[in-house]
């Protein structure tokens, strides 16, 4: 009986153990590891891109045998390749982040943000992991105007700001973004002029203003502080409007030709278009 019951302890022991063993072995697997939940128009490539790991990786972690995902599932994103290393090499996403400020704030350009990650937009999600080019400092650039301002001019983007107070004051502080892009769309679409105050100030056919605040004035009403990071954020390369050309309030135009333009996205309430 004393035999039985040793070895029953024995093995009760063991089983502890083991118990023991697995739950540690979890806990470090979430400690090596984090989670995102997927949105809407996701994929395993796309989220594979996002948080630089393979796709074959991100099913392996998840114990997936095919690429169907739903929205709203909660994927573990292995971060042995999502987890800011020593080298400062990666950079996960903040709420109220842009390409732009990323790239101001490790001293690359926006170009060299979206090569390195693969990005063909600028649209980013707290949360999301973002690999930093070659050359990149932790450290903030020694000069806080520093970007991808081109060839702008401070009275250009300034004047920019007035067009975009005028506007777009009330809308949110992206399609504030996406309006100043439009303008600076249009100066390197070469269908229309080659400057900012050329397309703000653009008459076709003598009579046809571009802007409205331009016929009633309002364009030279002080810029906000708001739009003036949203023209920054602009010149910089973050353009939410998709590389639209132009916008309008469909509750204040009954222009007709507008109206049949490709949309190429809708916030707050404008529409964008090509």
């Amino acid at each position: 009986m004393r035999s039985r019951l040793h070895s029953k302890s024995i093995k009760v022991a063991a089983l502890l153990a083991a118990a023991a063993l697995i739950v540690a072995i979890a806990a470090c697997a979430a400690s090596a590891a984090t989670t995102y939940t997927v949105r809407t128009g996701d994929s395993l490539y796309l989220i594979a891109k996002r948080f630089g790991v393979t796709v074959d990786e991100l099913r392996a972690a998840n114990g997936l045998s095919h690429d169907w995902i739903y929205a709203g599932e909660r994927l573990t994103i292995p971060s042995s390749q999502s987890t800011p290393g020593s080298s400062g090499s990666t950079y996960t996403v903040r709420s109220g982040d842009s390409l732009f400020l990323i790239a101001n704030r490790f001293g690359v350009t926006v170009s060299a943000l979206r090569s390195a990650n693969g990005l063909s937009n600028d649209w980013i999600y707290p949360g999301e992991v973002l690999r930093i080019p070659a050359g990149g400092d932790s450290r903030p650039p020694d000069n806080p105007s520093r970007g991808d301002y081109g060839s702008w001019s401070s009275s250009d983007l300034s004047l920019l700001a007035r067009l975009v107070t005028a506007e777009s004051g009330g809308e949110p502080y992206e399609g504030q973004v996406a309006v100043a892009a439009t303008v600076i769309n249009r100066v390197r679409s070469g269908s229309y002029p080659n400057t900012i105050p050329g397309v703000i100030y653009q008459v076709v056919d003598g009579r046809y203003y571009q802007f409205s605040p331009v016929l009633d004035g309002r364009i030279n009403t002080a810029p906000s502080s708001t739009a003036l990071r949203a023209v920054q954020e602009a010149a910089g390369g973050w353009d939410p409007s998709y590389g639209a050309l132009g916008f309008y309030n469909p509750a204040k135009t009954s222009n007709y030709w507008v109206q049949l333009r490709p949309v190429t996205r809708v916030i707050g309430g404008h529409v964008f278009f090509k």
